[in-house]
């Protein structure tokens, strides 16, 4: 199957992001698409793309608009393991504004002593911004890592709370 390839500018650079049957798969902030693809397990890649409009980047869009909810019901796809598969659903009930601890997203998954296997579906969290990894946060409440940078995570952070605050 081909998957659609569509990249939008936003103010924390370009986001590229890969659909296929209008879910998506990988996305990210570059304009590399083998960037993007390397979020995916191998066995699962697409075999191509086509450059294409998404409307799944219209959500991007009216993210970066101040519309912080917009991207609540873009559909995506995983492939992972059971604990994973729960955690990648886990991440997308945490509100904008309101990130966690690692230790508090592990309790949230149902398994508080699995923090670094909490931290590693964040890692390994291929639909960046749909599945909103980056308002997880270490333990003492410093940003960690992110995939895409600490700026872009900083600034995802910011604009979400200044957002919900406004909100």
């Amino acid at each position: 199957m081909t998957a659609i390839l569509d990249t939008v500018d936003t103010p924390d650079g370009p986001f590229t992001l890969l659909a296929e049957d209008d879910r998506v798969v990988a996305s990210g902030w570059t304009a590399d698409p083998a960037e993007v693809l390397a979020r995916i397990p191998i066995a699962v890649r697409p075999s191509g793309f086509d450059r294409g409009s998404l409307l799944a980047s219209d959500a991007v869009r009216a993210y970066y608009d101040g519309e912080i909810t917009a991207i609540d019901d873009v559909a995506v796809h995983h492939v992972g393991g059971p604990f994973r598969t729960v955690a990648w659903a886990a991440l997308r009930t945490i509100p904008a504004g309101s990130p966690l601890t690692y230790s508090q997203f592990a309790a949230l998954v149902g398994s508080p002593t699995a923090i670094r296997a909490a931290a590693s579906a964040c890692a390994t969290n291929a639909p960046a911004l749909f599945v909103p990894c980056h308002r997880v946060l270490r333990t003492d409440g410093s940003l960690g890592g992110f995939a895409w940078g600490l700026d872009v995570k900083r600034s995802l952070l910011g604009r979400e709370s200044s957002t919900a605050a406004a909100g």
